[in-house]
């Protein structure tokens, strides 16, 4: 077949800019990278060649060795691995099929030092070889596979592929190295780099300096080693390896279970959010092995959903080797280290929020909204997740506990009172929580998606049950009122606006099938009107964010509340049976309730009719401009 010409995706050639040119002072991570890769490769073949032998016949001990040339500037760095056909050659080095890669590639800014940050969490794996390189040459043949492949780019926005000669499987990349950085093709440097970054990788790594070989790591798997012979170096090295991040690990967990079930855990909590934190399929990234051969990366029951950000692995003793990956997803063995493993990572994290609150408060910032995930999903440990949740309310900036919360409750106050919405700063000003704040009456503000749902089904916390501030029947009058409270409600009393049930009669009349029912209120202090959910109906920003992803065809109709000691209300209502006051009175009713859907950040069903009706009663002087 004759050599093929191609481009780069773009995402691929915007990527390999910024790393080639802009991103990396400490470059020598790119043989960690590829090195990390090597091992990979070789861990997916040593578990095909379980049911498939004879895939590894001629070749059963898996290395990666290293060959550096100083005179021609090159390094080779070769494994015995799976290897790569013609497509998937195209499809991993010329693409970034990756959910969430649109997303990531809109958030670089071309200011490296912003970059590092972002880039770091996506991961860069074989590009960062351009660090280094002026040209980059793979020579792959997969294993099973007669026919060899080539792909050769200098990163510059093409690549090339033809067919190759390789005598056996596995993948050999050879770098042309810069001339500033032909360092990396002396063998006393490249020592120094594997010693420092790969030292815990599972399998020999080779070096070949001329007719000297010499295996530089230990080639044995870290988690099977004592904590205490573990620095934590080490331990941030392998959390690089088996993460593909360039963050340092917020919080490392090593375990080994005996008795009954066997194995051995080495997890690691990120200290920066993952770039697919919320890609729809959840995936974690904890690899499965069984008696030191790697199994899957992707082993669905081994983690809940909502502790997806775990990076490390899992050893089991107890596991056949020969089981299907298949059948894992139902294995018991499986269930129950799942169950062990979250309790235990529940339970550090638990510790970590009574012993470093600020440190476990930018974890919370980093992972609440995913922990939050399992209040919905699993009721075993939603006690505990309960206990670390924590949130943002009307008293403070800070964070808040349901512990706290409850230990701060109002006499009388029986509810734990939320309301949700989108932006933390628009809830914080929402009408809804205007007349709890008057009685200085706590109420959670909750903006992650995932809160419609959890609150919905949780009923209660310590007999206290979560109650939106947005539904109809929050009922203040039981909480006790401070002396200066009293003394505003006494006032408010005496300047009860007249006739005020009376306009309303006139609101709901006019406004029909608009609205369930228009009643005055108690939320309100200072503004003249909101919509609130009638109790039992669906909460106006679930159906909001339902609507927005065509899951409701239509919104329900809500209570639009008045706030009789607003001056506007009283004076409406002041209104009442004058001569020719009741047609304004009708055009003020659709006014109101306008005003209250842009409160609650709806489209208006009909924008020209409400700045029609605004300019004409302006213009009949009802509305005095202010001064």
């Amino acid at each position: 077949m004759s050599q093929e010409k191609r481009s780069f995706q773009a995402e691929v050639s915007r990527l390999l800019d910024i790393v080639a040119h802009s991103l990396y002072s400490n470059k020598e991570v790119f043989l960690r990278e590829l090195i990390s890769n090597a091992s990979d490769a070789c861990d997916r073949l040593r578990y095909m060649a379980l049911t498939q032998p004879e895939l590894t016949a001629d070749d059963p001990q898996f290395n990666v060795t290293l060959t550096p040339d100083s005179k021609a500037r090159t390094l080779t760095i070769a494994d015995n691995g799976i290897g790569m056909n013609r497509d998937e050659l195209i499809e991993n080095l010329g693409t970034i099929a990756r959910s969430g890669t649109t997303a990531f590639m809109e958030q670089l800014s071309g200011d490296a030092r912003k970059d590092m940050s972002v880039i770091g969490q996506f991961g860069v794996g074989f590009y960062s070889a351009f660090m280094v390189a002026e040209e980059v040459e793979v020579v792959s043949r997969k294993a099973g596979e007669e026919t060899a492949w080539r792909w050769v780019s200098d990163g510059k926005g093409e690549f090339t592929i033809d067919e190759a000669e390789k005598p056996s499987r596995g993948t050999t990349i050879t770098l042309k190295l810069r001339e500033d950085d032909k360092e990396y093709a002396e063998a006393l440097r490249l020592r120094t780099v594997i010693t420092k970054y790969s030292d815990h990788i599972a399998l020999p790594i080779v070096l070949q300096d001329g007719d000297k070989t010499e295996t530089v790591n230990h080639a044995a798997a870290l988690w099977t080693r004592s904590k205490s012979d573990i620095t934590p170096e080490q331990y941030k090295e392998f959390y690089h390896h088996v993460g593909h991040g360039f963050d340092d690990p917020w919080l490392t967990l090593h375990n080994k279970a005996e008795g009954a079930l066997e194995y051995t855990s080495l997890l690691f909590i990120p200290s920066m959010k993952p770039f697919d934190l919320f890609d729809p399929e959840r995936k974690h990234r904890v690899k499965l092995y069984v008696r030191r051969i790697f199994i899957t990366d992707h082993c669905e029951g081994l983690v809940p959903a909502y502790l997806r950000f775990l990076r490390g692995v899992v050893d089991s003793e107890d596991i056949p080797l020969n089981v299907s990956r298949e059948i894992l997803q139902a294995n018991p063995i499986v269930a129950r280290m799942r169950g062990q493993i979250t309790k235990r990572v529940l339970g550090e994290l638990s510790r970590k929020a009574a012993d470093a609150p600020e440190e476990y408060a930018t974890f919370w910032e980093n992972f609440g909204p995913v922990l939050k995930e399992g209040l919905y999903e699993d009721m075993e440990q939603r006690d505990a997740l309960l206990g670390l949740a924590r949130f943002r309310s009307t008293d403070g900036d800070g964070w808040v506990s349901l512990e706290e919360y409850v230990s701060r409750m109002k006499p009388g106050q029986e509810a734990i009172y939320t309301i949700t919405g989108d932006d933390l700063d628009l809830v914080r000003k929402s009408p809804q929580i205007e007349g709890f704040r008057a009685k200085g009456v706590e109420v959670l503000l909750l903006t992650d998606a995932i809160d419609e749902f959890w609150t919905g089904a949780i009923a209660k916390y310590k007999e206290h049950p979560l109650k939106s501030v947005t539904r109809g029947g929050a009922d203040l009058s039981k909480i006790a009122a401070s002396d200066e409270d009293k003394k505003d409600a006494d006032k408010a009393a005496d300047e009860k606006a007249p006739n005020i049930q009376s306009l309303v009669a006139i609101f709901k009349l006019t406004l029909g099938e608009a609205v369930k029912d228009v009643r005055t209120s108690e939320r309100l202090t200072d503004s003249a009107c909101c919509l609130v959910a009638e109790e039992g109906d669906m909460d106006m920003h679930l159906a909001r964010l339902l609507k927005q992803h065509k899951q409701l065809d239509t919104a329900q109709p809500r209570v639009l509340e008045l706030n009789p000691k607003h001056p506007l209300v009283s004076g409406l209502s002041a209104m009442v049976g004058k001569e020719g006051a009741t047609d304004e009175l009708r055009e003020f009713a659709w006014l109101f309730l306008d005003q209250a859907r842009i409160l609650e950040g709806e489209q208006l069903p009909d924008p020209t009719a409400f700045a029609k009706r605004l300019s004409g009663l302006l213009e009949k002087g009802l509305i005095r401009p202010a001064a």
